[in-house]
Protein backbone atom coordinates (compact mmCIF):
# COMPACT_ATOMS: atom_id res chain seq x y z
CA UNK A 1 0.00 0.00 0.00
CA UNK A 2 1.22 3.40 -0.49
CA UNK A 3 1.74 6.42 1.27
CA UNK A 4 -0.92 7.93 -0.28
CA UNK A 5 -3.41 5.22 -0.03
CA UNK A 6 -2.53 4.68 4.03
CA UNK A 7 -4.12 8.37 4.14
CA UNK A 8 -7.39 6.97 3.91
CA UNK A 9 -8.10 6.03 6.68
CA UNK A 10 -11.78 4.29 8.28
CA UNK A 11 -12.71 6.79 11.29
CA UNK A 12 -10.30 9.57 10.02
CA UNK A 13 -10.96 10.16 6.50
CA UNK A 14 -8.47 12.18 4.11
CA UNK A 15 -9.27 15.99 4.11
CA UNK A 16 -7.84 16.60 1.15
CA UNK A 17 -8.11 20.35 -0.45
CA UNK A 18 -7.49 21.44 -3.43
CA UNK A 19 -5.31 24.06 -4.94
CA UNK A 20 -5.23 25.73 -8.33
CA UNK A 21 -1.50 27.20 -9.04
CA UNK A 22 1.85 26.58 -7.18
CA UNK A 23 1.21 29.13 -4.64
CA UNK A 24 -2.13 27.70 -3.36
CA UNK A 25 -0.13 24.56 -2.85
CA UNK A 26 2.73 25.89 -1.08
CA UNK A 27 0.13 27.79 1.15
CA UNK A 28 -1.74 24.68 2.39
CA UNK A 29 1.26 22.65 2.16
CA UNK A 30 2.40 24.87 5.18
CA UNK A 31 -0.78 24.77 7.29
CA UNK A 32 -0.07 21.26 7.91
CA UNK A 33 -1.46 19.01 4.87
CA UNK A 34 0.45 16.04 4.22
CA UNK A 35 -1.86 15.81 0.37
CA UNK A 36 -2.95 18.25 -1.98
CA UNK A 37 -5.23 17.48 -4.78
CA UNK A 38 -5.95 20.17 -7.58
CA UNK A 39 -8.97 21.81 -8.90
CA UNK A 40 -9.90 21.32 -12.75
CA UNK A 41 -12.30 24.30 -12.59
CA UNK A 42 -9.61 26.28 -10.85
CA UNK A 43 -7.12 25.14 -13.11
CA UNK A 44 -8.84 25.92 -16.24
CA UNK A 45 -11.06 29.09 -14.56
CA UNK A 46 -7.52 30.61 -13.92
CA UNK A 47 -6.57 29.77 -17.54
CA UNK A 48 -9.33 31.46 -19.24
CA UNK A 49 -10.14 28.09 -20.63
CA UNK A 50 -13.36 25.70 -20.18
CA UNK A 51 -13.91 23.11 -17.37
CA UNK A 52 -15.04 19.44 -18.07
CA UNK A 53 -14.30 20.01 -21.76
CA UNK A 54 -10.51 18.51 -21.87
CA UNK A 55 -9.00 21.86 -22.79
CA UNK A 56 -6.48 21.56 -19.34
CA UNK A 57 -4.77 18.82 -20.10
CA UNK A 58 -1.20 20.44 -20.75
CA UNK A 59 -2.03 23.45 -17.82
CA UNK A 60 -2.96 20.33 -15.97
CA UNK A 61 0.44 18.38 -16.45
CA UNK A 62 2.49 21.59 -16.29
CA UNK A 63 1.05 22.35 -12.62
CA UNK A 64 1.75 18.45 -11.47
CA UNK A 65 5.35 18.99 -13.23
CA UNK A 66 5.58 21.94 -10.67
CA UNK A 67 3.78 20.71 -7.89
CA UNK A 68 5.34 16.56 -7.95
CA UNK A 69 8.29 17.10 -6.32
CA UNK A 70 7.35 19.01 -3.73
CA UNK A 71 7.47 17.53 0.00
CA UNK A 72 3.34 16.76 -0.20
CA UNK A 73 1.66 13.97 -1.93
CA UNK A 74 -0.20 14.80 -4.97
CA UNK A 75 -3.61 13.90 -6.71
CA UNK A 76 -4.26 15.29 -10.09
CA UNK A 77 -8.07 15.64 -10.76
CA UNK A 78 -7.95 15.19 -14.37
CA UNK A 79 -11.40 15.32 -15.61
CA UNK A 80 -12.19 12.60 -18.09
CA UNK A 81 -8.85 12.35 -18.87
CA UNK A 82 -8.81 14.61 -21.85
CA UNK A 83 -9.18 11.80 -24.16
CA UNK A 84 -11.82 8.91 -24.70
CA UNK A 85 -8.86 7.04 -25.66
CA UNK A 86 -7.91 4.68 -22.77
CA UNK A 87 -4.73 4.37 -24.06
CA UNK A 88 -4.29 8.10 -24.20
CA UNK A 89 -5.16 8.35 -20.72
CA UNK A 90 -2.87 5.89 -19.48
CA UNK A 91 -0.27 8.20 -21.24
CA UNK A 92 -1.58 10.83 -19.50
CA UNK A 93 -1.50 9.10 -16.35
CA UNK A 94 1.92 8.02 -17.05
CA UNK A 95 3.25 11.58 -17.59
CA UNK A 96 1.63 12.27 -14.26
CA UNK A 97 3.44 9.39 -12.15
CA UNK A 98 6.61 11.05 -14.04
CA UNK A 99 6.69 13.72 -12.60
CA UNK A 100 5.78 13.28 -9.35
CA UNK A 101 1.86 12.14 -8.66
CA UNK A 102 0.63 10.04 -6.66
CA UNK A 103 -3.02 10.31 -7.60
CA UNK A 104 -5.41 10.59 -10.18
CA UNK A 105 -8.97 11.94 -10.50
CA UNK A 106 -11.08 10.71 -13.02
CA UNK A 107 -14.92 11.40 -14.14
CA UNK A 108 -17.08 9.31 -15.96
CA UNK A 109 -19.24 12.80 -17.07
CA UNK A 110 -21.83 10.14 -17.12
CA UNK A 111 -20.47 8.72 -20.61
CA UNK A 112 -20.71 5.05 -21.33
CA UNK A 113 -20.05 2.87 -17.99
CA UNK A 114 -17.61 0.64 -20.03
CA UNK A 115 -15.35 3.36 -21.80
CA UNK A 116 -14.99 5.24 -18.05
CA UNK A 117 -13.98 1.44 -17.06
CA UNK A 118 -11.27 1.12 -19.98
CA UNK A 119 -9.83 4.31 -18.31
CA UNK A 120 -8.99 3.16 -15.23
CA UNK A 121 -7.58 0.29 -16.42
CA UNK A 122 -5.22 1.60 -19.15
CA UNK A 123 -3.92 3.84 -16.22
CA UNK A 124 -3.82 0.91 -13.74
CA UNK A 125 -1.90 -0.65 -16.75
CA UNK A 126 0.36 2.59 -17.64
CA UNK A 127 0.80 3.91 -14.30
CA UNK A 128 0.42 1.32 -11.24
CA UNK A 129 1.84 2.75 -8.57
CA UNK A 130 -1.04 5.39 -8.98
CA UNK A 131 -4.26 6.08 -6.99
CA UNK A 132 -6.80 5.96 -8.93
CA UNK A 133 -9.99 7.63 -7.63
CA UNK A 134 -12.86 6.46 -10.09
CA UNK A 135 -16.04 9.47 -9.73
CA UNK A 136 -19.77 8.96 -11.19
CA UNK A 137 -21.51 12.07 -11.92
CA UNK A 138 -25.05 10.71 -11.37
CA UNK A 139 -25.35 13.15 -8.22
CA UNK A 140 -23.41 15.81 -9.87
CA UNK A 141 -25.17 16.28 -13.21
CA UNK A 142 -27.56 13.41 -13.00
CA UNK A 143 -30.83 11.88 -11.12
CA UNK A 144 -28.74 10.48 -8.53
CA UNK A 145 -30.20 7.02 -8.78
CA UNK A 146 -28.95 4.56 -6.63
CA UNK A 147 -29.14 1.66 -8.94
CA UNK A 148 -26.80 3.36 -11.43
CA UNK A 149 -24.61 4.83 -8.97
CA UNK A 150 -23.89 1.57 -7.88
CA UNK A 151 -23.75 -0.40 -11.51
CA UNK A 152 -21.14 2.49 -12.18
CA UNK A 153 -19.03 2.30 -9.42
CA UNK A 154 -18.95 -1.49 -9.10
CA UNK A 155 -17.76 -1.73 -12.50
CA UNK A 156 -15.21 0.76 -12.26
CA UNK A 157 -13.82 -0.99 -8.97
CA UNK A 158 -13.32 -4.36 -11.21
CA UNK A 159 -11.79 -2.15 -13.69
CA UNK A 160 -8.62 -1.06 -10.68
CA UNK A 161 -9.84 2.01 -9.23
CA UNK A 162 -8.97 2.28 -5.59
CA UNK A 163 -11.60 4.37 -4.43
CA UNK A 164 -14.74 5.20 -5.82
CA UNK A 165 -15.88 8.91 -5.49
CA UNK A 166 -19.64 10.24 -5.81
CA UNK A 167 -19.80 14.30 -5.75
CA UNK A 168 -23.01 15.93 -5.13
CA UNK A 169 -24.11 13.03 -2.63
CA UNK A 170 -25.04 14.66 1.01
CA UNK A 171 -27.67 12.00 2.60
CA UNK A 172 -26.37 10.06 5.32
CA UNK A 173 -28.18 7.06 4.72
CA UNK A 174 -27.16 6.39 1.06
CA UNK A 175 -23.39 7.75 2.19
CA UNK A 176 -23.33 4.85 4.52
CA UNK A 177 -24.67 2.34 2.45
CA UNK A 178 -22.13 3.09 -0.12
CA UNK A 179 -19.21 3.08 2.28
CA UNK A 180 -20.34 -0.09 3.65
CA UNK A 181 -20.76 -1.97 0.44
CA UNK A 182 -17.43 -0.94 -1.30
CA UNK A 183 -14.27 -2.61 0.13
CA UNK A 184 -11.94 0.63 -1.24
CA UNK A 185 -12.21 4.41 -0.04
CA UNK A 186 -15.57 6.07 -0.59
CA UNK A 187 -14.69 9.65 -1.60
CA UNK A 188 -17.48 12.52 -1.11
CA UNK A 189 -17.23 16.18 -1.74
CA UNK A 190 -17.74 18.34 1.07
CA UNK A 191 -20.31 20.51 1.35
CA UNK A 192 -21.51 23.37 3.21
CA UNK A 193 -24.69 22.05 3.36
CA UNK A 194 -24.04 18.70 3.90
CA UNK A 195 -22.51 16.02 6.93
CA UNK A 196 -20.18 17.93 8.78
CA UNK A 197 -16.37 15.82 8.87
CA UNK A 198 -17.10 13.98 12.01
CA UNK A 199 -20.10 12.57 10.50
CA UNK A 200 -19.07 11.81 7.19
CA UNK A 201 -15.95 10.15 9.47
CA UNK A 202 -18.89 8.17 11.32
CA UNK A 203 -20.62 6.95 7.86
CA UNK A 204 -17.28 5.59 6.76
CA UNK A 205 -16.25 8.02 4.65
CA UNK A 206 -12.64 7.65 3.87
CA UNK A 207 -11.58 10.89 1.72
CA UNK A 208 -13.58 14.00 2.43
CA UNK A 209 -12.36 16.69 -1.10
CA UNK A 210 -13.08 20.06 -1.04
CA UNK A 211 -13.00 20.52 -5.10
CA UNK A 212 -13.49 23.64 -6.21
CA UNK A 213 -14.50 25.50 -3.07
CA UNK A 214 -11.74 27.31 -1.59
CA UNK A 215 -10.83 28.68 -5.27
CA UNK A 216 -14.26 30.05 -5.20
CA UNK A 217 -13.98 31.35 -1.38
CA UNK A 218 -10.75 32.87 -2.71
CA UNK A 219 -12.39 34.81 -5.15
CA UNK A 220 -15.45 35.59 -3.57
CA UNK A 221 -12.93 37.13 -0.49
CA UNK A 222 -11.49 38.66 -3.23
CA UNK A 223 -14.27 40.79 -4.28
CA UNK A 224 -15.44 41.11 -0.79
CA UNK A 225 -12.07 42.92 0.01
CA UNK A 226 -12.65 45.34 -2.85
CA UNK A 227 -16.25 46.34 -1.56
CA UNK A 228 -14.75 46.90 1.59
CA UNK A 229 -12.06 48.91 0.71
CA UNK A 230 -14.84 50.62 -1.99
CA UNK A 231 -16.92 51.33 1.46
CA UNK A 232 -14.41 53.04 3.14
CA UNK A 233 -13.88 49.83 5.04
CA UNK A 234 -10.21 48.01 6.10
CA UNK A 235 -10.60 44.45 4.50
CA UNK A 236 -11.54 41.51 6.78
CA UNK A 237 -10.36 38.09 6.95
CA UNK A 238 -6.65 36.42 6.18
CA UNK A 239 -3.83 38.43 4.23
CA UNK A 240 -0.89 36.78 4.12
CA UNK A 241 2.04 39.44 3.49
CA UNK A 242 4.34 40.28 0.25
CA UNK A 243 7.02 38.00 1.92
CA UNK A 244 4.90 35.49 2.92
CA UNK A 245 3.78 34.86 -0.57
CA UNK A 246 6.81 35.46 -2.31
CA UNK A 247 8.60 32.56 -0.22
CA UNK A 248 6.48 30.20 -2.05
CA UNK A 249 8.01 30.65 -4.80
CA UNK A 250 11.09 29.39 -4.06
Amino acid sequence: MTAFAELHRPGEPLLLPCAWDHASALALAGRGFGAVGTTSLGVAAAGGLPDGASATRDETLRLALTLGSQSFLLSVDAEGGFSDDPDEVGEFARQLAAVGAVGINLEDGLGPVDRHAAKIAAVRSAAPALFVNARTDTYWSGDGDTAETMRRLEAYREAGADGVFVPGLTDPARIAALAAHFDVPLNVLYSPTGPALAHLADLGVRRVSLGSLLYRRALGAALDAVADIGAGRPPQGTTPTYDEVRALTG
